[in-house]
């Protein structure tokens, strides 16, 4: 189920099946399924909506009622909130997905007021195309959706109101998508092929990254870290006149720039890092106009505040909010289209890095990633990041399946430690979760 489908795609799903009937029966029947197998019989109120989302409800009802529930269908226009908070358990069948404007407050009112929520689709309120709340959206201990996700179920900050998400077939055949052909997708391994290493293969044939150093070398150092153990078969720190402690394994220059650049196999360059936004910007320029595959992080992105036009020729930038804030202007409340607005205006692929990561391609493809565990959030992790991107675009594989496997196994090798983590742990434990794929 890797594809996900805005609300518009979902409807035109819904049309190309043209058995509103039989779809609604299913999905109605799979949401009292869900609610019997996760909650004990209670009193229950089905919050309706005028739309779809209300037809849902009442088959729900009907359901739940024949399995000897209490329920109450209460459509909104006259139920009080006192009445939604003497429930046991609420039912939001108020709006979905295709919700395009804020609710009212008489709505949010009764919605506030559930105790403990099962939403149809999405909980009322939320954008399912965006992720973004539209006035008001309640907290849902469950959501239960149909055929496909939607963005609003990955982005925040719907993502945090849905609470466990169960996907559900209702009867829509998968040969719709053929008309449809989604562009967004959830991240994981069925985006993409690792590459895979011949029982003949050598050091050199697996690519060479360089990683540009300055005024903060861990970073750059965490960077190469990173790369050797995604696979990179040479790794070398540029670290210029700066003294740096030795690290077995890792091959350290301080040759100038423009020595190394004229050697045709270092194809790949990691450009940004605790570089110092001085020196990045015409340490930028020279690796774009030399024709190497680049990737521009941090002090890169910063030197090219405001002028996005810079990053063109470079292969996959990987801003965090605030990067991207500098050299784009602001995101907004639809993150999806901005991410693809900028990997667009700079041909490069463009990873909004945060709980959320997207990635997204010049071409309009775009994968939300949801395996990032909040520990992942501490400095240094980012650079780490950069330097997987890098090791996988050294061992040929295309730049947006690169940045959506790195991406994953970013947040997969995270997963392995757990709360405490510092960004030096994630190197030594991409092993781990890169053989578990594999097996």
């Amino acid at each position: 189920m890797e594809e996900i489908l805005t609300p518009a795609e979902m409807g035109r799903a819904d049309a190309l099946a043209n058995n509103e009937t039989a779809l609604m029966a299913a999905a109605g029947r799979a949401v009292a399924r869900a609610v019997m197998r996760n909650y004990t019989p209670c009193r229950t109120l089905v919050l309706l909506g005028p739309g779809n989302n209300g037809g849902d409800g009442k088959v729900a009802a009907r359901f739940l009622s024949e399995a000897g529930w209490p329920v109450t269908l209460a459509p909104v226009a006259t139920t009080t909130a006192a009445q939604v908070a003497g429930a046991g358990l609420v039912i939001d069948a108020v709006f979905g997905a295709g919700l395009s404007r804020d609710i009212s407050a008489p709505v949010a009112d009764l919605l506030r007021a559930a105790r403990r929520l099962v939403a149809i689709d999405v909980p009322s309120g939320v954008d399912g195309a965006t992720g973004a709340i539209r006035g008001f959206a309640p907290q849902a201990e469950l959501t239960v959706t149909f055929f496909r996700l939607k963005p609003g179920h990955l982005l925040y900050p719907g993502r945090g109101l849905c609470g466990k998400i169960l996907l559900r077939d209702i009867g829509l055949p998968s040969s719709v998508l053929e008309s449809i052909k989604p562009q967004t997708f959830r991240n994981g391994p069925w985006l993409w092929t690792l590459p895979v290493r011949g029982v003949t293969g050598h050091k050199y044939s697996s690519g060479d990254v360089t990683v540009l150093s300055g005024t903060m070398p861990g970073a750059a150092r965490l960077a190469c870290a990173a790369a050797r153990r995604a696979g990179a078969g040479m790794v070398t720190l540029l670290a210029g006149a700066m003294l740096l402690p030795p690290e077995a394994g890792l091959i350290v220059r301080a040759d100038p720039l423009e020595t190394l650049i004229a050697d045709d196999r270092r194809k790949i360059w990691v450009c940004g890092p605790g570089l110092g936004v001085a020196q990045a910007g015409a340490k930028l320029a020279a690796l774009i106009a030399a024709g190497k595959t680049i990737l521009a992080d941090a002090d890169a992105l910063t030197a090219c505040t405001a002028a996005p036009e810079k990053l063109r020729g470079v292969a996959v930038i990987t801003p965090h909010a605030g990067e991207f804030l500098r050299v784009f202007g602001t995101i907004g409340t639809d993150k999806l289209a901005a991410v693809r607005a900028a990997a667009a205006a700079t041909g490069a692929v463009t990873v909004l890095k945060g709980a959320d990561t997207i990635i997204a391609a010049p071409d309009g493809r775009a994968a939300i990633n949801d395996n990032a565990p909040p520990w992942l959030a501490t400095g240094g992790t980012g650079d780490v990041l950069s330097g997987i991107i890098a090791a996988l675009l050294a061992q040929a594989m295309p730049p947006f399946e690169a940045a959506c496997a790195a991406v994953w196994f970013h947040g997969a090798a995270a997963q392995t430690i757990g709360p405490g983590l510092i960004a030096e742990d994630l190197p030594a434990a991409l092993p781990k979760a890169m053989s578990r794929l594999s097996k």
